[in-house]
C-alpha cells in the first residue's frame, strides 16, 4: 500500500531538515531528479527511499498505538470504578430490565426474520434495510418502543437532536410512539395512598377508573376535589418506572464509557457528555415538582403580560401534588385540528392562530423555560375561546445568544436574506473554523429554493353523531412531513459541513415552527407566520444582539 501511495504522488516526500552534507548531497539530488521525472532511478536508491519511508509510517502508527495505550492504561482504573460504582446503584433491577430487554430483542428479532424471509422468496432480493438487521433504523426503533420508558424517551431524544445522530435514524424515530397499555386502578389508588399520606376520599369525591391518557411513564385520570368540587385530572407516575430509567440510564452510561475508552473519537464528540444530558433531561420529566414549577413559571407569564384572557395553563393543587403526583385544573376544549368545533366556538380560528403563535413566542423571552411540545394533543382551543397550553414535561431552555440568533435565522428566511441566515447559524453552531459565509449561503439557498415544492393536503372526515344527526367534521395536515424533515435535515447537514455544531435548543424550536406551521396550513392556508405584522417574532429587549448579525 505504502508503495502504490508514493507512486502515485499522494505521501509527502521523506525528508531530514539540516542541510546535506558532501557525502549525501549526490544522493539527494539523485533523489531529487528521480522525483521529478528528469532520469532513471537507480533501483536500489529508489528501494532504499520507499523503505524509509515505510519505516516512518509504521514509527508513526507505534508512536499513536503507544500513546494511545498509555492513555488507556491511566484511565481504566476509572472506567473500572464508574461500571463498580454504576452497578452498585442499579442493584437488582439491573438483571430484571436485562430479561426484558432479551425478550424485547427476540421479538423484534423474530419480525426481522420473517421479514428476512418473505423478501428472500422475492425477485428484488433483501433490502439493504434488511441487511443492517436489528440496527437499521425501523428494527431498532421498533426495538426501542418494546423496551419501554427509557427507551421511547431516548428515541424522542434522537428525533430531536438531528446534529448528533444520522439523518435516516432522526427521521425514522420521528414515529416513535408514547404509548402504554394502562395500569390497573387498584394500582393507581396504592400510588396515591402512599404519596398524599391520608385517605384518597378525603381529597377527592371523586376519580374516574378509565383513565384519560395511558404513557410509557404517567398515567392520567379525571377526578374532582373534595370540598370545592373542582373538576382536575390526577397524573400519576407509574409504578416502577424510576427505577427502570435510572437501571437503564446507567446500562446507556456504562456503553458509553466503554465506547469511550475504545474509541477516544467518541470522547472527542462528548459522547458521555450527551448520555449526561439525556439522563438529566429524562429524569426531570418523572419529577412531577419540576412540571410543576414550568406550570407556575408560565401562569406568571401570562398573568405578568396581561395574556389571561387570551391564554391559560392548568392551576396546579401544590396541597395534593407530590414529586410523583401532580394534581391540575381540568381544562376543557379541542385541539387546534378539530375545525367542527373550532368553529363553532370562534369567529376566526386564524385570530385564535395568531393568539397561540404570540403567547409561544413571548414565553421564549420571558420564561425560564419553553413549552417544547406543542403538538395537537397539548396546545388546544379552549371552550371559552382562550389557547390551552398543556403538559409541560417537555420543556426547552434557550441562552440570549442563541435566541438572538434564531430570530435572525427566522427573519432571513421570511426575506431570504441568506447571507444573514448563514451568519445567524454560524453564531448558534459552535465551531472552531473559519466558515466561508458567501459559500455558506449559497448552499442555504439551494436548501431553501425547495421549500415551495412541499405538498400540503388537508384530509377533512365527516362522522354522524350515535344519538343526533350532527355531523362532526375534523382535519389532519398531510404535510410532506418526510419532506419538512428532510429540509430541516439539509440545513443541518450541510451546515455540519462547514463544521457547525448546533445545541440541542435549535432543534426544539424549530420542531414546535413546524407544528404551527401545520395549524397555520389548517387553520389560516393565507397567513405567513414569519412576515404578518400580528405575529411578534422579534423582541425589541435582545435587538443589541441583533446587531452583532447586521
Amino acid at each position: 500500500m505504502a508503495v502504490s501511495t508514493f507512486r502515485s504522488g499522494r505521501l509527502p516526500l521523506f525528508h531530514h531538515p539540516q542541510l546535506p552534507n558532501k557525502a549525501t548531497a549526490p544522493a539527494a539530488a539523485c533523489t531529487r531528479n528521480m522525483l521529478n521525472g528528469r532520469s532513471n532511478p537507480n533501483p536500489r536508491i529508489k528501494s532504499f527511499i520507499l523503505f524509509a519511508q515505510y519505516s516512518q509510517s509504521q514509527t508513526q502508527q507505534r508512536d499513536r498505538f503507544s500513546s494511545r495505550l498509555q492513555s488507556s492504561i491511566e484511565n481504566f482504573p476509572k472506567l473500572v470504578e464508574d461500571i463498580v460504582q454504576t452497578s452498585i446503584s442499579t442493584g437488582p433491577r439491573g438483571a430484571l430490565r436485562l430479561a426484558q430487554g432479551i425478550q424485547a430483542f427476540v421479538g423484534v428479532g423474530g419480525e426481522w426474520l420473517a421479514d428476512v424471509s418473505r423478501s428472500t422468496n422475492s425477485s428484488t432480493g433483501i433490502p439493504s434495510e434488511l441487511q443492517l438487521g436489528l440496527l437499521s433504523p425501523l428494527y431498532l426503533r421498533k426495538l426501542f418502543e418494546r423496551m419501554g420508558a427509557t427507551y421511547i424517551k431516548l428515541g424522542q431524544f434522537i428525533a430531536s437532536a438531528p446534529s448528533l445522530f444520522p439523518p435516516e435514524y432522526v427521521e425514522e424515530f420521528q414515529k416513535c410512539f408514547d404509548r402504554a397499555p394502562p395500569v390497573p386502578f387498584e394500582d393507581i389508588q396504592k400510588i396515591l395512598r402512599e404519596e398524599l399520606g391520608r385517605p384518597i376520599d378525603s381529597v377527592y369525591e371523586y376519580i374516574d377508573p378509565t383513565p384519560i391518557a395511558s404513557a410509557s411513564i404517567a398515567q392520567v385520570h379525571g377526578a374532582r376535589l373534595r370540598g370545592s368540587q373542582d373538576d382536575v385530572v390526577i397524573k400519576v407516575l407509574k409504578p416502577g418506572i424510576e427505577d427502570i430509567l435510572v437501571a437503564d440510564l446507567n446500562f446507556v452510561y456504562i456503553a458509553a464509557r466503554i465506547l469511550e475508552f475504545l474509541n477516544p473519537d467518541f470522547s472527542r464528540a462528548s459522547l458521555v457528555g450527551i448520555v449526561k444530558d439525556i439522563r438529566e433531561s429524562m429524569l426531570e420529566e418523572v419529577d412531577f415538582n419540576k412540571e410543576a414549577t414550568n406550570i407556575e413559571s408560565f401562569r406568571r407569564y401570562l398573568q405578568a403580560m396581561g395574556l389571561t384572557r387570551q391564554a391559560a395553563a392548568p392551576r396546579v393543587y401544590n396541597y395534593c401534588s407530590t414529586r410523583q403526583v401532580l394534581t391540575m385544573e381540568r381544562l376543557y376544549g379541542v385541539p387546534l385540528t378539530d375545525l367542527d368545533t373550532i368553529s363553532s366556538l370562534v369567529s376566526s380560528p386564524e385570530d385564535s392562530l395568531i393568539t397561540a403563535l404570540n403567547v409561544w413566542f413571548g414565553s421564549l423571552l420571558a420564561c425560564e423555560t419553553f413549552h417544547a411540545d406543542v403538538h395537537a394533543g397539548n396546545l388546544w382551543l379552549l371552550r371559552d375561546g382562550r389557547i390551552g397550553f398543556l403538559d409541560f414535561g417537555i420543556v426547552g431552555r434557550i441562552s440570549p445568544k442563541t435566541w438572538a440568533a434564531m430570530e435572525v435565522f427566522l427573519a432571513s428566511i421570511a426575506t431570504e436574506e441568506y447571507e444573514s441566515m448563514a451568519s445567524a447559524l454560524i453564531e448558534m453552531g459552535a465551531t472552531n473554523k473559519n466558515v466561508d459565509t458567501k459559500a455558506f449561503a449559497r448552499d442555504l439557498e439551494k436548501i431553501f429554493s425547495s421549500i415551495q415544492e412541499l405538498d400540503t393536503e388537508v384530509v377533512v372526515a365527516t362522522a354522524k353523531g350515535t344519538n343526533t344527526n350532527a355531523t362532526a367534521v375534523s382535519a389532519n395536515i398531510i404535510v410532506d412531513e418526510r419532506q419538512m424533515n428532510a429540509l430541516f435535515l439539509d440545513v443541518v447537514r450541510v451546515s455540519e459541513s462547514y463544521g457547525l455544531r448546533f445545541p440541542r435548543e435549535f432543534a426544539l424550536l424549530m420542531k414546535q415552527l413546524l407544528y404551527f406551521d401545520r395549524y397555520t396550513r389548517l387553520l389560516a392556508p393565507n397567513l405567513n407566520m414569519l412576515q404578518d405584522q400580528r405575529i411578534s417574532i422579534v423582541s425589541n429587549r435582545r435587538s443589541n444582539y441583533r446587531d452583532n448579525f447586521r
